[in-house]
């Protein structure tokens, strides 16, 4: 029995329908680039109507009438001058062909060479540490295909990775925090050495991000930060860190920064802070910013232990008790402290007992700064003296709730004089200056997601609020305006925050005011010591 043919229509109609569509496909290309000018046109148009509307919904109604009027009047100037509507159609098809051209970014070109060659070296650099003998298909194979493992990256204008994202094997130990910074110092030494990297590691995921962080500005001084009664804005970070920014000024210019906020008072769960750094790390320069922000509303009571008259700029100034840097005036200081601790709890119990808000005099805060305690503390050892850590017990456990706030400087080598009472109720911390990955861990408690760079300038560290992330950190500038090294600018934006003087500072020994109590205390000799401070709240 002869065979019949299939229908022409099944036989070749899938050549006439792929035909058909390479046709329509040509036809609509031809007919996009020919309209592509007047499609340019009528998204700008759209995206203009659009900006329209927005502003007209974002204008105040009593401003609407003068707006109409106005256009109404530049409507008709347009009108009645000579080819006023042939320039203004002219001129609004342009503005449309500017408004409604591709904005879509060309998508990157592959890696040249030289970064090909930079990306394989690190890929084989890898190998050891992300494969095992075990593995059927190892992701990371000496002589492999590094665009497997290395998911997104970028470059900077100097050739080395700016950003790098890492597919690494399920089995690799990514909770082990040795097995990390072995990966991440790695990574730190291959990519380029003398720059800061942030690692955020995607344990679901199984990936590791590198970026390459800018440096932070050093460029903003001390000024009234724009805070809420209780907030302290210890310096300032990176934009992912924090979601809150402040104005400031910097320079000439105005910008806003993320900063790094302290909260204090009754309901805050770090009430206290401690700073360390080695020499001309910037601790004095924080103490410095924060006694300035605390002033407007706070009173302040200041212990130096260096000698070096950091603060003199403060002596005899509004809302300073005092500034002490002898062994007996910090004794006599810390003492009265204590006893305007327990003064203020036993008044603020019985207000609460008698159903009554707290007394007035209990309300204003004060602040304890103490730059570096334990060169007193070795000072009062040698003459039998009382350690002035040691007063610090009663401010330091029930200062939260008496409005007493403590902050601590200290330098490296003086960690281990710190008293275990000072440790424990300081859980603000800070570290200015370079450190090692040991210093930092004693002191934050862990260790940083981004690596620290050798070189950095004064006021620059890291912060770490209680149990939160740790954030970069850059203490807004705040020198010592009796410093022959400082800059004009910098002197200036700290004398204009400076209260004014009670006193002059050369007889502020001498002066009395009305509203002081002298606080007498006792040595280990006898002898009676005194210090003057204000009792007043």
């Amino acid at each position: 029995m002869a065979r019949r043919p299939l229908p022409r229509i099944l036989s070749n109609g899938s050549d006439r329908i792929v035909r058909g569509r390479e046709l329509a496909r040509s036809a609509a290309d031809s007919a996009t680039d020919v309209l592509h000018p007047l499609i340019t046109i009528t998204r700008g148009l759209r995206r203009l109507a659009a900006a329209g509307r927005h502003r007209w919904s974002g204008t105040p109604k009593d401003r609407r009438g003068p707006l109409l009027f106005l256009l109404a009047a530049i409507v008709l100037a347009v009108a009645f001058l000579p080819f006023g509507p042939l320039l203004a159609t002219i001129t609004l098809m342009a503005a449309a062909a500017w408004h409604g051209r591709d904005r879509t970014a060309s998508r990157p070109a592959g890696p040249d060479a030289a970064q090909t060659k930079r990306l394989q070296s690190l890929y084989e650099a890898l190998v050891p540490y992300f494969s095992v003998p075990e593995d059927p298909a190892p992701l990371f194979t000496h002589g492999g295909e590094w665009s497997k493992a290395f998911v997104s990256y970028a470059f900077d204008g100097t050739g080395r990775i700016s950003q790098l994202t890492i597919r690494y094997p399920a089995y690799f130990t990514d909770g082990d925090a040795a097995s990390r910074a072995r990966i991440e110092q790695l990574l730190h030494t291959k990519s380029g050495r003398g720059r800061e990297y942030r690692f955020e590691w995607d344990e679901e995921g199984n990936q590791l991000t590198v970026t390459v962080l800018p440096p932070l500005s050093a460029d903003i001084a001390a000024q009234r930060f724009v805070t809420a009664p209780g907030e302290t804005v210890l310096g300032f970070t990176d934009p992912a860190g924090v979601q809150r920014t402040l104005p400031v000024i910097s320079g000439t210019q105005g910008r806003d920064v993320p900063p790094v906020v302290w909260r204090t008072g009754v309901r805050s769960t770090e009430p206290h802070l401690l700073a360390v750094g080695g020499p001309g790390s910037g601790t004095s320069t924080l103490l410095r910013s924060i006694a300035l922000q605390t002033l407007r509303h706070s009173d302040v009571l200041i212990v130096e232990g260096g000698g070096t008259g950091e603060y003199a700029c403060l002596a005899g100034r509004a809302g300073v008790l005092a500034v002490e840097c002898d062994l007996a005036g910090a004794l006599a200081g810390l003492e009265w402290a204590t006893h305007e601790t327990e003064r203020r709890l036993i008044a603020m119990n019985r207000a609460r007992q008698a159903g009554q808000s707290a007394p007035d005099d209990t309300r204003r805060p004060l602040w304890l700064l103490l730059d570096r305690p334990t060169v007193l503390g070795q000072l009062a050892a040698s003459e039998g003296r009382r350690d002035p850590q040691s007063l610090l017990q009663v401010p330091l456990r029930h200062g939260r709730a008496a409005g007493v706030t403590v902050v601590v400087a200290e330098q490296f080598d003086g960690m281990e004089s710190l008293t275990d009472l000072v440790r424990q109720h300081t859980r603000a911390r800070v570290v200015l200056g370079p450190a090692s990955a040991g210093q930092l861990e004693a002191v934050l408690g862990t260790l940083p997601p981004t690596t620290p760079t050798p070189d950095v300038p004064a006021g620059r560290g890291y912060a770490r609020l209680g149990t939160g992330p740790v954030h970069r950190l850059q203490v807004p500038a705040t020198p010592d305006p009796y410093d022959e090294a400082t800059s004009e600018v910098h002197r200036q934006a700290v004398l204009n925050l400076l209260p004014k003087r009670t006193a002059p500072a050369e007889t502020e020994a001498d002066a009395k005011p009305a509203n002081v109590t002298v606080v007498m205390t006792k040595d280990g000799t006898g002898a009676e010591a005194g210090a003057k401070v204000t009792a007043e709240g």
